[in-house]
């Protein structure tokens, strides 16, 4: 999902959006991101390129923050829908200045703060998933013997 734009006459450069450090010129959407969308999200839109399009406009307009301020990879859109993504380097792709344009992989869709209270605090919401999940893994274990 790119665009194109120019910025000086006679000059093209692909259009990219600052995020953070990164400029992302194209957003791809895994096969998981999308499923985890369709079970989280909403059910009604979800071809990828309607996601890519939601998030290229979000993105555009500013609307996608760091969920933490330190870490590069959990991030939130409008205060609500938390989500997880990857940056790389587009191969062959800089901005005027010679700098390494980014693709936004976004890996899975958390859900959205207002629907799951858990996902308030990630750190321990992913504490308490690895808790109930070895809880789970026990349980089966003795079910077994």
């Amino acid at each position: 999902m790119k665009d194109k734009t120019t910025e000086r006459w006679s000059t093209y450069e692909s259009f990219h959006v600052v995020l953070g450090d990164k400029k992302v010129a194209d957003i791809v959407i895994t096969n998981h991101a999308r499923s985890r969308w369709t079970d989280r999200i909403e059910s009604e839109q979800t071809g990828i390129e309607d996601i890519a399009d939601f998030m290229w406009q979000a993105l555009k307009q500013g609307r996608i923050e760091p969920y933490y301020r330190n870490e590069q990879d959990v991030y939130l859109i409008d205060d609500d829908l938390v989500f997880v993504a990857e940056f790389s380097d587009l191969p062959g792709e800089t901005d005027l200045l010679g700098n390494p344009l980014h693709k936004m992989i976004v890996v899975t869709f958390l859900g959205r703060m207002s629907e799951t209270i858990e996902l308030r605090d990630l750190k321990s919401y992913y504490s308490w998933l690895r808790h109930s999940r070895r809880m789970t893994l026990i349980k089966n274990s003795r079910k077994r013997k």
